[in-house]
């Protein structure tokens, strides 16, 4: 049997905790990262015009929301923080604590099923001034770490 990498464990355990949203789970190899995007949907029954971050107006029928964020070697990894919802970093060669990745991916749960629910929200709401973000608390995410010391290492190409 091969051995558990970083790559192994999260495709695994993102299709089993996480299985209702749409997800992609991208290792660039170039990049020494890894992207978890995840898409969620809310349908616009009003057909309210709705202007995206770059000020581009929607009135379409089912509302699309993507974000991502970046598991990142902080040694050799080139990004854009403002491109993701958040950017966790891990040990190069030595990858990352299976139970940080765990916990990545619990919090990544809650956040997805909270922005589902906050985009709903936004929906409903007639006000001018409405706002819809997704919300990543570094706190909140470090609080589901549970003890342990277990490394899955960077997989090998």
């Amino acid at each position: 049997m091969a051995k558990e990498t970083m790559i192994t464990y999260l495709d695994d355990y993102l299709n089993k905790k996480i299985p209702d949203y749409e997800l992609a789970l991208d290792w660039d190899t170039r990049n020494h990262s890894f992207e978890i995007a995840f898409r969620i949907y809310a349908e616009n029954k009003g057909q309210i015009e709705i202007d995206d971050v770059d000020g581009v107006a929607s009135e379409e029928e089912v509302i699309e929301f993507e974000d991502a964020i970046l598991l990142a070697d902080p040694a050799k990894t080139v990004y854009d923080p403002a491109d993701f919802l958040a950017v966790i970093p891990y040990e190069g060669k030595k990858g990352m604590k299976k139970s940080e990745l765990t916990a990545v991916v619990d919090y990544l749960k809650e956040v997805i099923e909270e922005g589902q629910s906050d985009l709903l929200d936004f929906l409903a709401d007639d006000s001018e001034d409405a706002l819809f973000e997704m919300k990543w608390d570094d706190a909140a995410y470090k609080a589901l770490i549970k003890a342990g010391n277990d490394y899955l290492p960077y997989p090998s190409y």
